[in-house]
């Protein structure tokens, strides 16, 4: 009994402790939740509904279709059949008219999407390779409209195209947003026409940024994993404010269709070629005259600069081009472009291509050690690639029989008419000859072959077998664990790779 009355007396002392402790503890859980929803509301919720914001912008979305007349190729070939044989009037017949039909010209039919983005204008942005050798342009509005487009110009580097068409009144449009400002995890929404259902809402979000797929040289590209397939080509990816931040313009699908792997143009990138296609109905990109490549691990220890891999190589300068009227030179190490640090190889191209044309822009470079500051000024792309690329002959070397010596693996020799024509090396090549790697060597490990020519070891020119053989003893005194080589082929084209020096 004193048992039961002793339980009973501690079950209402604790009943009572915890109703005067669950205000607190209530308050408490309530405030965590808030704060955590204030200071990470993507963790809260994701979009309740992109109903509202898909209404407003499905008008500005187009379909686009397009046709174009290709000629038939003759792919049934006549059997053979035995010389005599009753068939063989009738097979000859038969696919010569089979062939005939095939070698008709026929129309072909494809889908993509775009958008407005000039209501009054009537201009419109898609993917080059959506209207690539069309004949005929259709967009096709939301409320079933279809006005023929005219083509305003197209580049091929960055896939985008510029449309144009009359419409009766201002079209819906839509603008471009910030799109160095979106962040991995945010959302956004894609609309498009894919495999011709026409208009599509998708919503995901963006799971990378900066891709480099190698679809060209200026490869910035947005990865998202909102649904992309075929059709959705040129049509827009929306930020939650409803403003352009990329056009869609590739999957990576083993089977065709979407496994949430997308990518987009950036905005950044888009407006300023669209800005000149409307202007000039072509890109004017800039212009620096050098031949790049990536600063890996091991070149950048045998420059002595660590684990810092910043940078892009110059491996070859461009006869009369703007890098070499300014000074520039192959070996040199491009730091800094216009002010901006050069985080890799890769960045660099899409620096110049931006800068306008003319412009005196400074270069920072480094050279056997030091810091060079340059000033450029700045070519054009496309003039580049007219020029000639014929180069100056170098004096030939006499035909002596060369002395062959070894070093690193390699088989050195020295320039003579009988090695240019086994090797097939051009006149104007100059340097040492490398006849033989030995099998296992660091130098077959990076891939140097017999016929390639070292011009350069740690950026010092080498005339002669024993030049390079100094030059790697010099290096191996110093405590160097890389020999940097300043390789040419046949051509005279240039390249960077670090050899170890073997214990």
């Amino acid at each position: 009994m004193g048992f039961e009355t002793l339980e009973s007396t501690r079950t209402l002392v604790l009943t009572k402790v915890f109703s005067s402790l669950r205000p607190v503890a209530t308050a408490v859980a309530t405030a965590i939740l808030v704060t955590t929803a204030t200071l990470q509301p993507g963790l809260a919720q994701g979009p309740v509904s992109v109903a509202d914001l898909a209404e407003d912008l499905a008008d500005a979305v187009v379909n686009i279709s397009t046709s174009q007349t290709v000629q038939g190729q003759r792919s049934v070939p006549l059997p053979k059949v035995p010389d005599g044989s009753p068939f063989q009037e009738f097979f000859e017949e038969f696919f010569n008219q089979q062939n005939q039909d095939e070698d008709r010209p026929r129309r072909v039919q494809s889908l993509g999407s775009g958008f407005v983005i000039d209501g009054t204008a009537g201009i419109i942005i898609t993917n080059n390779h959506v209207i690539e050798g069309a004949d005929e342009i259709v967009a096709n509005f939301n409320d079933g409209t279809k006005l023929t487009a005219e083509l305003i110009g197209t580049d091929e580097k960055t896939d985008i195209a510029v449309l144009k068409v009359t419409p009766e009144k201002p079209l819906v449009d839509v603008s471009f947003g910030d799109s160095d400002a979106i962040r991995v995890g945010d959302w956004v929404m894609a609309i498009g026409n894919p495999f011709g259902l026409g208009g599509t809402v998708t919503v995901g979000i963006v799971s990378a940024r900066n891709r480099d797929i190698n679809s060209g040289p200026y490869d910035n590209f947005i990865q998202t994993d909102a649904s992309i397939n075929r059709g959705n080509s040129g049509g827009p990816l929306f930020d939650m404010d409803g403003r352009v931040i990329g056009i869609n313009t590739a999957i990576i699908s083993p089977s065709g269709g979407s496994i949430g792997i997308g990518f987009a143009i950036p905005a950044k990138t888009a407006t300023r070629v669209i800005a000149q296609l409307r202007e000039f109905g072509e890109t004017r990109r800039g212009w620096l005259g050098v031949r790049i490549q990536e600063v890996t691990d091991e070149i950048a220890e045998s420059l002595d600069r660590g684990a810092d891999t910043s940078g892009a190589l110059v491996a070859g300068v461009t006869e009369n081009g703007p890098a070499e009227a300014a000074g520039i030179e192959p070996g040199d190490l491009i730091l800094e472009f216009d002010g901006k640090p050069v985080p890799t190889m890769r960045e660099l191209p899409r620096m110049v291509a931006e800068s306008p044309i003319g412009k005196g822009v400074d270069v920072l470079v480094l050279r056997k050690g030091e810091e060079v500051s340059l000033q450029v000024e700045l070519g054009r792309l496309e003039e580049a690639a007219v020029e000639t690329d014929e180069l100056p002959k170098d004096s030939v070397v006499e035909d002596d029989q060369p002395v062959e010596r070894e070093v690193l693996g390699m088989i050195l020799s020295d320039i003579n008419d009988e090695a240019r024509e086994k090797f097939s090396i051009a006149e104007d090549v100059t340097g040492v000859l490398i006849t033989e790697v030995a099998p296992g060597s660091s130098a077959e490990e990076k891939r140097i072959q017999g016929g390639d020519v070292i011009k350069e070891v740690a950026q010092e020119p080498v005339e002669s077998a024993q030049d390079v053989i100094d030059a790697v003893e010099a290096l191996r005194k110093e405590g160097r664990r890389l020999a940097l080589l300043l390789l040419s082929n046949e051509t005279g084209d240039l390249r960077y790779v670090p050899v170890r020096i073997e214990d």
